[in-house]
């Protein structure tokens, strides 16, 4: 029997995380029906065989002719054993291909969403502090014309100054050194690589991490409980960290769960301009290669992540705001 409030909302929110998550697998079946063609004739075209019983052949083996709700239960039934089939297009197993990538992925995620969250939420204090002075201002705007630039353009800017240019770092890849190289050597070659899709990646968070910021400030500064913390003459800046900034985050802490969904995306776009190996750029290959298995399974493995990132956001909450209670 779970008597803590904190375990049966956690499992409550599992049991609305498989609901949710089986919902995505069905509509994600019946969208991928309604594209032209499938994938025996994908790889028929790919193997330069117009012969009607080739491809008659191939769907027989492959199931395609039995009835659609058939093929979407031995979808379901692969799903839950985690056989996510065979990409066609790399003639390798979906579940290994995405592990393959992974890494990478959640390397340039972290390293986006760290750099967003430190630098936005310093420049959104530093301006609130500072409020409607030039600093303020200088802020204010450099985070408008990083919310306004796409981030595959600051890219494309970043590889023709920095790679085309100065010669400083590596255009695409994540790594050129391999093997018997020393650590230290090829941590230092993949942070090399890592820098340019890491910035296109998150400027615009670090704008709206800077704006959001600077408005929670705004408004927790002049609260009841941050003057009675200057009336006990604490130290300016405990009352800024501990009083007033672990208050003003709890908006942040909601974008953040956001960022995730939308850097999956972002991704996309960034690890194909940068020929970043990860995720992004396997679904991208994916869809253009039309190779159904991979693309459905890049979609769940995109959706469990922003399942597992919402329920951590919920426990974040209740670490920064003691008055959040899981119920």
């Amino acid at each position: 029997m779970l008597k803590s409030p904190s375990s049966r909302y956690l499992l409550r929110r599992l049991g609305q995380a498989v609901l949710v998550l089986a919902i995505v697998v069905v509509l994600q079946f019946f969208l991928l029906q309604l594209a032209p063609g499938d994938v025996a004739d994908v790889i028929a075209g790919e193997a330069q065989a117009s012969d009607p019983e080739f491809v008659r052949r191939l769907r027989l083996e492959l199931g395609l002719d039995r009835p659609l709700w058939v093929q979407l239960g031995l979808h379901l039934q692969r799903v839950v054993t985690l056989d996510l089939g065979q990409a066609h297009s790399f003639d390798a197993p979906v579940l290994d291909l995405i592990l393959q990538r992974l890494p990478a992925t959640l390397l340039l995620m972290v390293a986006s969403i760290v750099m967003a969250m430190v630098l936005g939420t310093s420049l959104g204090i530093w301006a609130a502090l500072r409020a409607r002075g030039p600093a303020d201002t200088l802020v204010t705007f450099t985070a408008l014309l990083f919310y306004a630039t796409p981030g595959f353009l600051v890219g494309i800017g970043m590889i023709l100054l920095f790679t085309v240019q100065l010669k400083w770092l590596p255009m695409s890849g994540m790594n050129d050194l391999y093997g018997d190289s020393p650590l230290w050597a090829q941590a230092l070659d993949i942070a090399r690589h890592l820098i340019m899709p890491m910035v296109s990646l998150s400027l615009f968070y670090v704008a709206v991490y800077t704006r959001l910021m600077r408005a929670s400030m705004l408004e927790v500064m002049h609260l009841d409980y941050v003057r009675t913390a200057r009336s006990k003459g604490l130290m300016p800046l405990r009352i800024v960290w501990r009083h007033m900034a672990r208050n003003a985050m709890l908006p942040m802490v909601t974008m953040l769960g956001l960022q995730v969904s939308s850097l999956l995306g972002g991704s996309v776009v960034i690890e194909t301009v940068f020929g970043w190996p990860g995720i992004g750029r396997l679904a991208f290959e994916a869809v253009f290669k039309r190779d159904v298995p991979l693309v459905m399974g890049v979609l769940l493995f995109s959706s469990v992540l922003v399942l597992s990132v919402s329920l951590m956001i919920d426990l974040i909450y209740t670490r920064l705001d003691p008055r959040i209670s899981l119920r």
